[in-house]
């Protein structure tokens, strides 16, 4: 009997936190009469962007959180991306600001994101923030890496003293996921672009953590037995690009949409093997809206105090 692996539902433990939210900024509320704010700046008519920027705003809305989204459009300098943030940095109202990325061309992002208030930074990508959580300084954490880390920890699974494998070293996701394991004692390898034999980096991992956007790059033959594999990436696969196999699983995807989302992992090759795995979809995508309204809360608690 093939044992399957214990899925790590994002949508169920994302709903969780919004729950206890959504109770704190009530009791907000009621005993100072505050109300957590989030600003969201949308550059030009990027779709990607508009339906993670609506996704911001209904979690907004669901845990009572005021949300404000200024829409630019992408002939939009640079300076007059600073004009704005300047505005928000400077209301009470306001106590997290995001840049939805990416930006045109023609805007410095470097400069935009530096422009952010460290306390405001509910993205977490600040340089002060990223040199807080180097330091295990109280700060805030981009939001993909500490739902990753949330997700195991209320699934139970052991950090301590675990091998981690990150695949991907990014500044979103890749780098500051890699300090949050160091924080929890955890022994992590990082592997990228250049690494010669992600395999061997991989097989002996106790954990997986794997955000590159190559779909199937993760096989079954680079995962130990009763690992724990974590799935960041998204990859729309279009009914042309798809393997037989993958219409067949995803059938109804594909008769309804033309087009699935799939993970970089090959998720049924390697899901009979491991002991847990998050899922694309469903997976890390809503931890990262509910740890950034966290976030958004946690800013308006230090502004109030």
């Amino acid at each position: 009997m093939i044992k399957i692996a214990k899925l790590i539902s994002g949508s169920k433990i994302s709903a969780q936190i919004k729950d206890e939210v959504q109770a704190e900024i009530a009791q907000m509320k009621k005993e100072k009469n505050k109300v957590p704010g989030l600003a969201v700046i949308l550059v030009g008519e990027n779709p990607a962007s508009k339906v993670y920027v609506a996704n911001k705003e209904k979690g907004c809305n669901q845990v009572g959180i005021h949300s404000e989204t200024i829409h630019m459009e992408d002939t939009v300098s640079t300076e007059e991306i600073l004009a704005e943030i300047d505005k928000l940095n400077n209301r009470d109202d306001i106590h997290g600001i995001l840049v939805q990325l990416p930006l045109p061309k023609q805007v410095d992002s470097g400069k935009v994101l530096m422009a952010i208030k460290p306390e405001k930074d509910v993205d977490g990508f600040h340089p002060v923030n990223m040199g807080k959580l180097v330091a295990q300084q109280d700060c805030l954490v981009p939001a993909t890496p500490s739902g990753i880390v949330e997700m195991l920890k209320r699934e139970n699974i052991t950090l301590k003293g675990k091998n981690v494998t990150m695949v991907g070293h990014s500044e979103i996701v890749g780098k500051p996921c890699t300090l949050l394991f160091l924080n929890e004692w955890a022994t992590v390898t990082i592997c990228h672009i250049e690494t010669k034999d992600l395999k061997m980096h991989t097989q002996n991992a106790d954990i997986i953590v794997v955000a590159t956007g190559v779909p199937y790059l993760i096989k079954e033959d680079m995962v130990k037995q009763g690992a724990v594999v974590i799935d960041v990436g998204i990859n729309r696969i279009t009914k042309e690009d798809a393997s037989p196999e993958l219409l067949e699983w995803r059938k109804q995807d594909f008769e309804k949409k033309g087009a699935t989302l799939i993970g970089d992992v090959d998720f049924q090759k390697v899901e009979p093997k491991v002991s847990h795995i998050s899922p694309v979809p469903g997976g890390v995508g809503p931890m990262t809206i509910a740890m950034l309204l966290k976030n958004t809360l946690k800013a308006a608690k230090t502004a109030a105090e």
